[in-house]
Parts: C-alpha cells; structure tokens; sequence
C-alpha cells in the first residue's frame, strides 16, 4: 500500500533518517559548561558572577540553534514517548517537544538501561526532558545521568495532580506547597545540567488557590533557583475527590492569571497551558501577550491538523508539502528499525501504532481503520505489514492531500482577559536571593 520512498528539499527526517540502532544516543554536541569554568575551586559553587554567567550562556546556546518555544507539546504520561515523538516531528520541524515525565528514581535505578528511557534520535531536537521527584539527592544523580543525552532544557514537574504522582509519590503538584523545596530542586537540576531549566506547574492547589499565594510560589522560586521559565497551567488542581481527567476540565480556567504573571514578572518568561485546543486559539493567546503557548490533548488526539498548521501558522516558515502517505512512509522506516530493540520483543508492533491511531480523526475511513487495527495488532510482526493491512480503509484522497486550511478557534477565548487581571502582587516576602 505504502509506496515509494520520498525524499523533501529541508524536510527529510525519516528520508535520510538511520536505522536506530546507529542513530547517536548520547549527544556529546555540546561543551560541558563545568569545563568552562574548570578553574574554579569547586564547579558547584562558583562565585555569583560566574554563576549569573552560567544561565545566560545556557540560554543562548539553546537560543542560537533553534527558533523559540512559541508551540510547544506537553509532557503526557504513556502518550509523548519516543514514537509519538517521532511522528511529530515528521509533521512539525519547529514544535518544541517534551518527554513523558520521568520519576528521578527510575533514572537512578535504571542507570545501566538508560538507552530505554532516554535515548532520542537527534531529529526531535527541539526536545525538554521532564523529571518529577521529591529527593534530593536522586533529583542531583537522575539530572547527571540525563546530560549527556543532550536534551535542550530540563523541566521539573509541579503540576501533575495524579494519586500516584501528588499523593502517594508526594510530588508533582503537591510540591507547589513547598516553594522552598522546589527553588532547592531546581537549583541542583542547574548544577548537574548544561542547558536551561524550567518548572511546570499548576495556579493554585485545593484552597490554597489565591492569585498572591501563585506569585509568592513562583517568586520564591524564581530568587532561591536560576529557573526563567514557568510553564502555567491555567487551573488550580483538586487532590482529593477528583481523577486526573476531572482535574483537567472541574476546576475552572483562569487566563486572568496568567496574564497577570506577566505583568507582574517582566523578568521571568511563562508559557500558557490549558484549554487552549487550536493553533488558531494559540495565536489568539499570543496576540493578547503570551510569551508561548503549550497543548496536550490536542495535539495527540489530532496530530496532523492541530501540528500540521504549527510550522506555516505560528512560525511563518513555508509549507513542507506533505501528505499522509508521506508522513507514514516515513514513520514505517523508523518503526521497523526499532521494533523489538530493547528485548522482549520491546517495543511492539501496537507499542509503535499507538500514535497512528489518531492520525486519521474526523477523515473517512477513520472507524473501518480502526477496525482492522484491532485486527492486525494480533498477527502483523511488521509495521509494514501492519499499514499493508490497515490503510486500505483510508481513501487515497485523503493519504494524498496535504493539510487542510486550519480549524478556526473561539473568538470569546481570551475576552476581556485584561480586565479581569487581579490587583497587582506586592506582598513579596524576604528570601535568600539566587546568585
């Protein structure tokens, strides 16, 4: 079914693309910035001088090979790993994109399997690594271990509010509690690493949900770390009572937030997450003062058009010109390059098709595709023989054509969104300042 291989003028990931087991795991690209500054008594403990020069060449090492992360796809448990990766990638070259969390302690105690977990071809490139963790110590040791892979920025997770994560884990968003703790953490993921860190994290938890009680969060972050960036999501998060899934659609959406973290830290760059579910609806937000804008589910659940649009709409570049067939084309070389790679038969034909299963949403032939999916998973060995089997439910008109027209957004999104600012924060408490 699948025909010809096809190779694109600046866009040949999977054209030019390596088996996997010769693709460069770790990426040694860059110049440890330890070495940098090898005359120091104790790389650790630079002076305030040194250290303050640290960040910023962080920054513009990662600032000059890539243009900024104005679309980014968010970190999402069992749905943004390698694969999903892969085939975003295909569809968008400037999306910045994030891994699934990865606990500090699975790093740690992985360290002689860790091509499993955080190994990456260099075509995902832009790409953050997220950790979550309440240990010191293993937050240190898991951050060391990930440098070498050479991911662009290393995001620390306060905002996920699943039992496992927040309650048991006591981590995640529960650690928005302990503003100390995580300026603590994020200043030993910046000792440990060579690029630019970030926190992710929700407006508020439970009753503790003030706009003031956010900004003294993010304050005292922000002066005991080096962290610049904060990823908002846009709800306070509820631990008790709710799924994760209601924790994403119960509390309600507050933009006024956000916007106001704007207004109030000039210094420090945010990225809006939340609700936002089109590019037409990023744009939106950008237009009313968004530094960057990060979806989720959108982005998984309706790749093709919701990335497809993220290069031309977002980031002015030309049109690559590709259609389906060409993007799976491309996607069947890396999947059957990698297939059964880390043993046990790891990762499977269903393991390497679980992000193609959205990639037909709302097209005819999406139901019957789905059909022979259920079918196939219990005999192909392939992913060859898995679209030989599937994509002749998909009419070639729909394989063939290029991305549609972008789907419009809701115009009363952002209404008034600055007009409903809170009143200004001023209740910054006295802490020991980030040098």
């Amino acid at each position: 079914m699948i025909r010809g291989m096809v190779k694109f003028s600046g866009y040949s990931l999977i054209s030019s693309f390596t088996p996997f087991h010769s693709v460069i795991v770790k990426n040694h690209r860059r110049l440890s910035l330890n070495k940098c500054f090898k005359n120091s008594n104790n790389s650790r403990s630079i002076s305030t001088y040194t250290q303050k020069d640290t960040l910023h060449i962080k920054e513009e090492m990662v600032a000059e090979r890539y243009l900024p992360p104005w679309f980014s796809v968010a970190p999402m448990m069992d749905w943004t790993d390698h694969h999903y990766r892969t085939l975003a990638r295909l569809i968008s070259k400037h999306a910045w994109l994030y891994t699934e969390m990865l606990a500090a302690e699975t790093i740690v105690y992985q360290k002689d399997n860790l091509d499993r977990f955080l190994a990456f071809s260099p075509e995902q490139h832009p790409i953050v690594l997220q950790i979550g963790g309440n240990n010191l110590e293993n937050i240190a040791k898991a951050t060391e271990l990930a440098n070498p892979y050479g991911y662009d920025e290393i995001n620390f997770n306060c905002g996920c509010p699943s039992p496992k994560v927040a309650g048991h884990g006591c981590f995640g968003v529960s650690l928005m509690l302990d503003p100390k703790f995580v300026g603590e953490a994020m200043s030993v993921i910046a000792a440990n690493t060579d690029v630019p860190v970030s926190v992710k994290c929700r407006i508020g938890v439970d009753n503790r949900d003030s706009y003031n009680e956010l900004c003294d969060f993010i304050y005292k972050v922000s002066s005991l770390s080096p962290t610049r960036h904060f990823i908002i999501h846009s709800r306070k998060a509820l631990l008790n009572g709710i799924s994760p899934a209601e924790n994403r659609s119960i509390p309600p959406l507050k933009y006024e937030y956000y916007y106001a973290l704007l207004r109030d830290f000039p210094d420090l760059t945010f990225t809006l997450n939340g609700g936002i579910t089109t590019v037409d609806e990023v744009n939106t937000a950008r237009r009313e003062g968004a530094h960057s804008v990060m979806l989720g589910r959108a982005a998984y659940h309706n790749p093709w058009y919701t990335l497809g649009h993220v290069d031309t709409e977002i980031y002015g570049a030309p049109s690559n010109g590709l259609t389906r067939r060409q993007v799976l084309e491309q996607y069947q070389v890396y999947g059957d390059a990698i297939l059964g790679r880390y043993g046990n038969n790891k990762p499977t034909v269903r393991d390497l098709m679980k992000p193609l299963l959205h990639f037909f949403h709302t097209e005819p032939g999406n139901g019957p595709f789905k059909r022979k999916a259920d079918t196939a998973f219990q005999h192909c060995t392939t992913v060859k023989s898995f679209l030989d089997e599937t994509l002749v439910a998909i009419p070639d008109y729909v394989l063939d054509s290029t991305v549609k027209e972008p789907p419009s957004g809701r115009e009363n999104l952002f209404a008034d969104v600055h007009n409903l600012l809170p009143p200004p924060y001023d209740a910054r408490e006295p802490v020991v300042l980030y040098a």
